[in-house]
């Protein structure tokens, strides 16, 4: 069994097998909402982050923070997700981060290109 920590110290467990179908599903949703652009507020950002190799760019994401604004002007709430792999692939994460966008209602979803150094 794949596990994935959240910020929160709660454990979130996924059998390996049988997700690829739901990972695939989960990033294309996500996708397409950041291609939508901005449609005002709330806007929900999502940003990926890993270690740099050898003063090298990171090639594989650890953490994802999750920022939610409620309105223009308003300090963002965050929240860290981090995986023992590629956050990016990881379908709890990427099914985790699908629930956060509808339950939020976000009418704008934002994603920093690549992936930034911690």
């Amino acid at each position: 069994m794949a596990s994935t920590g959240c910020s929160r110290g709660t454990q979130i467990t996924s059998a390996a097998t049988g997700l690829i179908m739901h990972l695939d599903k989960a990033k294309k949703r996500i996708a397409k909402q950041v291609k939508k652009g901005f449609h005002g507020y709330p806007l929900v950002s999502l940003e990926y982050f890993g270690k740099a190799n050898f003063g090298k760019a990171p090639d594989s994401a650890t953490e994802v923070v999750v920022s939610f604004t409620e309105e223009e002007g308003a300090d963002p709430q965050k929240q860290t997700f981090v995986s023992g792999g590629d956050a990016r692939e990881d379908e709890t994460i990427q099914s985790t981060l699908v629930k956060i966008i509808e339950r939020a209602d976000a009418k704008t979803v934002t994603e920093i290109d690549g992936i930034s150094t911690l």
